[in-house]
């Protein structure tokens, strides 16, 4: 193994347990234990448990936090009641995402963002670099908390009765604090859920009591298969550099009715003249498994996109993919084509929620 991997502070449980551990956002991280689909379907029926700490966590302070947030962040967090979670982006100037992410309201002046794991270097770099003329605190915190993520139709029972955690107070993008932990009812898997984030001792023992009273452990292989059934983007699949959120079809996430946030006015532009390319559903014809980076090609066989996640999903049996097409071949039930090595196989353009959430309303 790599000796600059990082390591959660559930690593040598993972290994204990037999995991299948891969580099994974710069982490030693499991990707499967009893294997993705035993896993995947532990989430859709009853309960999984995911050891989610490689995240990372920024805490944003002071007198001019909401303003500073709004200013980086493409939703709106003005006037949000305390205990609300928002789901949002960072973008560049020219509407490109810096990344995805959660950001948790505590208090008027007090806000924690939670951003993936590949990118938490840049991320603070890139908040920390936009500060000037607000007046605020950063304050990098990934090293101070672990989080599992408790996620499936049984979880709200199971944090009950294993980790004594009352949940049902808890409506769905809500959370509370709990003995210095958050609990929030967030999830990335399209089921009802839980996340979990405290100081590593706690999460180790949350962990050993959900895995010995018979909750599944699932690796990042089903949470992968799970977000993506639910149409759920992953930075540097959907989502990027040189991906808007409105080529991504996250527009609702995007408030241009704001005074003014980084990246607005290119993506008023866009919204404008309508994105060049959008991320569509595909459902390919016959035995074929469209994945990542496999051409997508018109009736005539010309080019026209590319496929960002696809799989035979667990779920709906079914050969299913989302990609990046010109927008003008993006039109539910046009018929494309995937490049599925030196063959083409025949495709639909389909909704890209293959499945539908079962979240608490």
């Amino acid at each position: 193994m790599n000796e600059e991997l990082k390591k959660t502070c559930l690593h040598d449980l993972h290994v204990g347990l037999g995991a299948l551990m891969s580099p994974f956002g710069g982490f030693d991280m499991p990707i499967q234990y009893a294997g993705i689909e035993e896993e995947h379907k532990a989430v859709r029926t009853g309960c999984g448990v995911f050891d989610v700490s490689h995240m990372g966590e920024v805490a944003v302070c002071g007198p001019d936090a909401e303003r500073f947030v709004n200013h980086i962040f493409t939703n709106n967090v003005s006037g949000l009641p305390d205990g609300k979670v928002v789901y949002g982006m960072m973008l560049h100037p020219d509407g490109g995402v810096v990344d995805d992410l959660l950001v948790y309201k505590r208090a008027d002046n007090d806000f924690f963002l939670v951003i993936n794991a590949s990118n938490i270097d840049k991320d603070v770099a890139w908040i920390e670099g936009h500060t000037e003329g607000f007046d605020v605190s950063v304050d990098h915190q990934s090293d101070r908390w672990a989080e599992i993520a408790v996620q499936g139709p049984q979880s709200e029972k199971v944090i009950r009765d294993i980790l004594g955690i009352d949940g049902s107070d808890l409506g769905f993008y809500t959370f509370k604090t709990v003995s210095d932990m958050i609990v929030s009812r967030t999830g990335y898997t399209g089921e009802d859920g839980f996340e979990i984030y405290a100081d590593a001792q706690t999460i180790r023992n949350f962990w050993n009591k959900l895995v010995e009273s018979g909750v599944q452990p699932c690796g990042l292989g089903c949470r992968d298969t799970l977000r993506f059934e639910a149409g759920l983007p992953l930075y540097g699949d959907e989502l990027a550099d040189d991906i808007s959120p409105l080529e991504a079809g996250l527009g609702i996430f995007v408030k241009l009715d704001k005074p003014e946030f980084i990246g607005r006015d290119a993506l008023a532009r866009q919204k404008a003249e309508g994105p060049a390319r959008k991320i569509v559903g595909l459902e390919v014809d016959g035995q074929a498994i469209p994945r990542h980076g496999y051409e997508v090609l018109d009736a005539e066989g010309r080019t026209v996109g590319t496929v960002t996640t696809g799989y035979h999903s667990i779920s709906l049996d079914r050969n299913i993919a989302m990609a990046l097409v010109e927008a003008a071949e993006a039109a539910l039930g046009n018929r494309l084509q995937v490049k599925v090595r030196r063959k083409v196989f025949p495709a639909t353009v389909i909704k890209k929620r293959f499945y539908s959430p079962n979240y608490k309303k």
